[in-house]
C-alpha cells in the first residue's frame, strides 16, 4: 500500500505541522453588552458568563481583553424603555450610550478597535430594525435614520460601523454620508446575509428588544427583511450589492448553521469575510456542556475552527475571551 494518509496523523508534532487552519487572537471580535449604569455588572441569564457592563466596568473589561491580545470589540447597547419610541430618535443622539462608551474607550484605550451596531432595534419600542407604518417596516425612511446614526457613531470615534438592519441600499447611503461628512477612513462591515434565524433569542433577551406584543398590528417576526434560511443564491446577490455599494467587509450571521454560506461568500469575495457565532450558538454549546453531552474546551474549539475552515477571516464570538484565557 503506497498511499497512507495516516502518516500525516501519527504524532501531534506532525499533525501540528500540516494543520490547514488555525485560530489566532487576531481573528476575533468580542461582543460586549453595555448599560447606562456606571458600575453595572449583570450576568445575562440566557448567556451564562456574559454580562451587561456599565461604562466603568466596561473600561476594566476592555483593559483585560487587551491584555489577552484581543484588539477588537463590538458594542451593543441596552436602551431604557423611556428612551425608545417609534421614530428611534435616541439612535442618532450624539450623547447616547453607544457614543459615550466609544468616546470613553478611545480616551483610555485608543488602540482598541471598536465596531458599533447600526440598526434601530435597540431604540424602537416595537423591537424592529426599522421604522414602521401600517404594519410594514419602511425601507427608505429607515435608511435616512441609519445615516444619522452612522454619522454620530463615526464622530464619536467608532472604527467600524456594522449595518445589521438588512434594509436595501443602506450600505451605499451610509458610505456616501460618511464620505460627504469627512469620515473617509471609517470602515463598513455590512451584515450581508443576516438570516431570520431561531438562534437570536438569547441576544434579544439580553437587549430587551423583542417587543412585538405591544401592538397587534406589529409584524411578529423579521422575515420581511432578514433572509430566508432556505436560500443561498440570495446571499450572493446581497454580497454583490454590498460590494458595489462600498462595504469594506461582509458578514454572515449566524455562523455555525450557515457554513455553506460562509464558504460561498469567501469564494466570491475579495474583501474580508466575517462570521458571527451568535448567542443561540453560544448558549446551546453551554447547555450541552451542562448536560454532560460534550467537553467544554473541545466543543468551543471545534465550533470555531469549523467557521474558520469554512472561509471566515474574522469571527465575532462570545467565546473569544475564554478561548484566549485557556
Amino acid at each position: 500500500m503506497l498511499l497512507r494518509p495516516r502518516r500525516l496523523r501519527q504524532s501531534k508534532a506532525i499533525r501540528d505541522l500540516v494543520q490547514e487552519n488555525n485560530l489566532s487572537v487576531n481573528d476575533f471580535i468580542y461582543p460586549l453588552f453595555i448599560k447606562d449604569e456606571k458600575n453595572a455588572y449583570e450576568e445575562i441569564a440566557a448567556m451564562p458568563g456574559i454580562f451587561r457592563f456599565g461604562i466603568e466596568r466596561l473600561l476594566s473589561e476592555v483593559e483585560e481583553l487587551l491584555s489577552l491580545g484581543i484588539k477588537a470589540i463590538a458594542l451593543f447597547p441596552i436602551t431604557p424603555n423611556e428612551l425608545k419610541n417609534y421614530q428611534a430618535i435616541e439612535s442618532y443622539n450624539a450623547n447616547n450610550l453607544t457614543c459615550k462608551a466609544i468616546r470613553e474607550i478611545k480616551k483610555r484605550f485608543p488602540e482598541m478597535l471598536i465596531m458599533s451596531d447600526v440598526a434601530l432595534d435597540p431604540y424602537t419600542d416595537h423591537g424592529h430594525d426599522g421604522l414602521l407604518a401600517k404594519g410594514k417596516v419602511l425601507n427608505d425612511e429607515t435608511v435616512d435614520v441609519l445615516k444619522k446614526m452612522a454619522l454620530v457613531q463615526a464622530a464619536a470615534g467608532a472604527d467600524i460601523l456594522g449595518p445589521s438592519d438588512m434594509m436595501d441600499g443602506r450600505v451605499k447611503a451610509i458610505r456616501t454620508a460618511l464620505e460627504t461628512e469627512g469620515f473617509k477612513d471609517t470602515m463598513l462591515m455590512s451584515y450581508t446575509a443576516k438570516y431570520a434565524s431561531s438562534l437570536y433569542t438569547p441576544f434579544r433577551d439580553a437587549m430587551g428588544t423583542e417587543n412585538y406584543h405591544i401592538d397587534e398590528k406589529i409584524p411578529k417576526d423579521k422575515k420581511t427583511y432578514q433572509m430566508n434560511p432556505s436560500n443561498s443564491l440570495e446571499a450572493l446577490k446581497e454580497l454583490e450589492l454590498d460590494l458595489e455599494e462600498g462595504a469594506d467587509m461582509v458578514m454572515i450571521k449566524p455562523a455555525g448553521w450557515y457554513l455553506d454560506i460562509i464558504h460561498q461568500t469567501k469564494k466570491n469575495s475579495k474583501v474580508p469575510v466575517v462570521a458571527y457565532q451568535v448567542s443561540g450558538e453560544y448558549s446551546m454549546i453551554l447547555a450541552a456542556v451542562s448536560a454532560g453531552l460534550t467537553v467544554r474546551e473541545k466543543a468551543i474549539y471545534e465550533s470555531l475552527i469549523s467557521i474558520k475552515r469554512a472561509g471566515a477571516d474574522i469571527i465575532l464570538s462570545y467565546f473569544a475571551k475564554e478561548l484566549f484565557s485557556m
